[in-house]
């Protein structure tokens, strides 16, 4: 496992935004971990989500020209994402968020930032639970007639849906892209064999993983 991935795990333990334990999903589906990035929430939590960030999508190597944060949670995920990337690859993008009501007053509109028309548009987001925010994105890009050159998050559950399908699966077949994550659950089950205090949680984190996992 890379590096980046096992450290953004042991920051997101640390802060409590990945626990585990009995957790009643949105889903009604009872899962032995959760994670919830809100917990990321000091300018130092941010500055470090933000490295994470920059780490993986370096890693990935796609292409694209700016990175747009969906709001909210997507707006301080894209503006720390950017900030990282300068600080420490050197690499200066430009960056775009929406605002959920239109403007009428001063530049108006509904976007903020650097312009996303006619541009690879890389998404930024923390998790994909149904794909809401995933659609409502692809509007706003596709009214700027602009290309989604990929999408990526903090945690892949790589969980079914209603069908054989993730939300992550349907997205990448949907819109013919990449969805990349900083750490997946096989990457989160790798570090907890790790762990032998951990031996329980793998054992529960596998039981859900066989049952409610995609193939």
């Amino acid at each position: 496992m890379k590096s980046y991935k096992s450290e953004f795990i042991e920051f997101a333990l640390n802060r409590q935004a990945l626990k585990f334990g009995e957790f009643t999903l949105k889903s009604g589906r009872k899962s032995p971990y959760f994670f919830n990035a809100g917990l990321f929430n000091t300018g130092k939590d941010l500055a470090l989500l933000g490295r994470f960030y920059a780490a993986a999508l370096m890693d990935a190597n796609l292409q694209y020209d700016v990175i747009f944060g969906p709001a909210y949670k997507g707006i301080p995920i894209v503006s720390s994402t950017v900030v990282a990337l300068s600080e420490h690859y050197n690499v200066d993008v430009p960056y775009c968020f929406n605002r959920k009501e239109a403007k009428d007053h001063g530049e108006g509109g509904n976007l903020v930032g650097s312009s996303i028309h006619e541009q690879r548009v890389m998404l930024v987001d923390d998790v994909i639970t149904a794909g809401t925010a995933i659609r409502e994105s692809m509007r706003i890009l596709e009214d700027n007639r602009s290309k989604l050159a990929g999408v990526l998050i903090c945690l892949d559950r790589q969980e079914k849906g209603r069908g054989e399908l993730s939300a992550i699966q349907e997205i990448k077949q949907t819109y013919h892209c990449d969805v990349i994550s900083i750490i997946t659950l096989d990457d989160l089950i790798q570090y907890l064999y790790q762990d032998e205090s951990r031996k329980d949680q793998v054992k529960q984190v596998e039981a859900y993983r066989s049952q409610y996992g995609i193939k």
